[in-house]
């Protein structure tokens, strides 16, 4: 997808609303309008308001208190929308503002006329922390890029920004009292590039305004390359990075109010070289400063460096390694790495996560924070968010954080689906049909890597040769029965399992269809379609991490779809590989940005489709190097420049 020009998002998502342009599904024509975060309670009435009406009609006012509000009052509202009138009910101006997204949904737009689906709504979020972070320390970006998100954020009732300033190649906020923290040569990458304090101060404002707490982030004592190269400390440990440190804090705490950045993130986490350790003061003196003499929160990484006096901090869980530390409050980040995960699974994972393990929050389940580390070098500051699901992403997490997931699934459905006629199941197929509507309606300006997936479905079988040659053929490729015998093994194929994007084995560990063998496997299915056609598709396998280099082995050579040497055939036919625009990289290294090796950000393969049935088998090789072990294989229309739907294919994975 081309790069998306820097249109603030809030004209696109408010212009519907505040100025009639003629976006939208007619609820005429199509029932009532996709609501995303869902509603906590909700009846429809099948009464439109008219907008024309909104000067005398359209009232919002403030109340003592809301009946029916279960938790987090402050952000609840009450909806009530008839023929003749729009009721908006909060206890507080943010309540309101919440209030005001769900208006903005339900309006669209029928004969020039904008029309508000009537309904009765009381709703209130699961979780008093619904938070987005990205890394700009590593790979800077412009505020334009910033805000952009930060409107996506705004619309869908997120709540905290979390702004990771400082790592290894970059500390990216300016300091007046040490203006060598800003000095090019201290950063490995993006040299110079900083946010000035007016910036910051700038940020802060347009999150304010939007309802959003920033939450700035110096990362210490680890991740400190630059401050250190900066300062000339040798070690974290030298007695003159604590009062430079303290310094820095009250620098940071001046630039707004504590009502307004109520919550100072202080790091802690990997610490994993004896130059990054802190004095044994360090840490403490740092929350004894942001605590008592500034009056704000610390929030601390964990897996993180101990600090034995700490009582008050809050706890960032950021690993399947880390736990609560008893009696902390904390937040919950352990499963939700949009620099991993892939846009069609990853959707499913973050839709199926249980934030914190319960159904809401409580005194010490505060919420959860997406997380975008995307910790390779990219060529260009919109690669972030062109090659990692950020806005998907952000769209679903703000269903499961507003909402809470009420069935327990544990782990089971992190990397796999439920069964079809399961209610996990049908409950994702509605939800997924909400996000291709927002995804059409609201996204049709930036990038949006999801298309239907619920529909599709494979049978898998394998591994024959156990960790043998990646080369050979196997039986699957002559013919497609129901068993074959390799040698001593006799291989049946799965029953159908779904999804556009199918692990294998989860690189996390995630229970999947198929223990950790090495070997070769294939997948099959069968795609209708009503013509004879070319179509665009996503073709991927094995894939990789915009994070922790190039994971998993080298890039393929040109002429390879992966370097474990998978194929793809569509009616028998090769689908070959795409020209690869940096082909056979071997260095693992952070430093080398991603071009084209991700299905989403790349143009997509070409299949040729005949009328009637056509037959996809994929060849799945496995090597004990293979990292992600999966693959994609997703028609796609992009004739819009948004990957949609391939109107009127079928999936049967049913043999014949």
């Amino acid at each position: 997808m081309k790069r998306a020009t820097f249109l603030p998002i809030a004209i696109l998502l408010l212009a519907e609303l505040v100025a009639g342009c003629q976006t939208g599904v007619p609820v005429a024509d199509h029932g009532a309008p996709a609501l995303i975060p869902m509603p906590r309670q909700m009846v429809w009435n099948q009464q439109q308001f008219n907008l024309a009406d909104s000067s005398t009609r359209f009232i919002q006012r403030l109340v003592p208190h809301l009946e029916g509000v279960a938790m987090n009052h402050h952000e609840a509202y009450s909806l009530v929308v008839t023929h003749d009138s729009l009721i908006l009910t909060a206890i507080t101006p943010t309540g309101l503002y919440r209030g005001m997204q769900t208006v903005r949904q339900l309006t669209t737009v029928e004969k020039g006329q904008r029309l508000v689906a009537g309904c009765t709504i009381t709703d209130w979020p699961a979780f008093r922390i619904r938070g987005f972070m990205q890394d700009v320390g590593r790979n800077y970006q412009p505020m334009e890029m910033l805000k952009e998100q930060i409107d996506v954020l705004a619309a869908y009732k997120m709540n905290v920004f979390h702004f990771h300033m400082t790592e290894d190649p970059g500390w990216r906020l300016e300091s007046k009292i040490y203006p060598q923290l800003g000095h090019p040569a201290t950063m490995s990458r993006w040299p110079g590039r900083l946010y000035t304090q007016n910036e910051f101060r700038e940020l802060v404002a347009y999150c304010q305004e939007r309802h959003i707490t920033l939450i700035p982030e110096f990362d210490v004592p680890g991740h400190s390359t630059a401050f250190r190269k900066a300062m000339g400390f040798e070690t974290m440990s030298d007695p003159g990075v604590q009062p430079v440190l303290i310094a820095l804090v009250d620098e940071l705490c001046s630039l707004a109010p504590a009502d307004i950045m109520p919550y100072i993130h202080i790091g802690t986490d990997e610490v994993w070289h004896n130059y990054e350790k802190p004095s044994p003061t360090l840490l403490p003196a740092l929350v004894d400063r942001i605590t008592t003499h500034h009056g704000r929160e610390v929030v601390v990484w964990r897996p993180g460096q101990a600090i034995a006096t700490d009582s008050v901090s809050i706890t960032h869980l950021w690993s399947s390694n880390g736990h609560p530390k008893p009696g902390h409050r904390y937040l919950d980040a352990r499963l939700n790495y949009l620099n991993h995960l892939d846009p069609l699974a990853g959707i499913a994972q973050l839709y199926f996560e249980r934030i914190s393990g319960a159904p809401h929050g409580d005194s010490l389940r505060l919420g959860g924070i997406l997380c975008n580390w995307n910790d390779n070098l990219v060529a260009d500051p919109y690669d972030v968010i062109l090659h990692n699901p950020v806005y998907p992403g952000i769209v679903t997490y703000s269903e499961t954080s507003w909402t809470g997931q009420s069935l327990d699934f544990g782990e089971q459905y992190l990397a796999k689906f439920p069964p079809v006629n399961d209610e996990a199941f049908i409950r994702f197929a509605h939800f997924e049909e909400r996000l291709i509507a927002h995804r059409d309606r609201y996204f049709t300006r930036l990038p949006f890597p999801y298309v239907r997936q619920t529909n599709m479905e494979w049978r898998i079988a394998g591994p024959f040769d156990h960790g043998g040659d990646v080369n050979r053929s196997f039986q699957p490729e002559e013919s497609i029965v129901a068993g074959y015998v390799d040698g001593m093994d006799t291989i049946g194929w799965s029953e159908p399992v779904t999804g556009g994007t199918v692990h294998l084995t989860h690189f996390f560990g995630y229970p999947s269809y198929f223990a950790s063998q090495e070997g070769t496997y294939y997948a099959w299915t069968r795609i209708w379609s009503p013509q004879k056609q070319t179509v665009d598709a996503w073709i991927s396998f094995h894939d990789w991490s915009r994070s922790g280099g190039r994971r998993g082995g080298p890039f393929p050579e040109q002429g390879q779809w992966h370097n474990t040497h998978p194929k793809v055939w569509v009616n028998g036919m090769p689908v070959e590989p795409p020209v690869w625009k940096q082909p056979g990289v071997e260095v693992k290294s952070d430093e080398v940005p991603f071009a084209d090796e991700n299905y989403y950000f790349r143009p997509p393969s070409q299949v040729g489709l005949r009328k009637g049935w056509n037959t996809v088998l994929l060849k799945i090789p496995v090597q004990a190097s293979t990292w992600k072990r999966m693959f994609t294989f997703v028609p796609v229309d992009q004739s819009r420049g948004q990957a949609r739907e391939v109107e009127g294919l079928r999936y049967s994975a049913q043999f014949e």
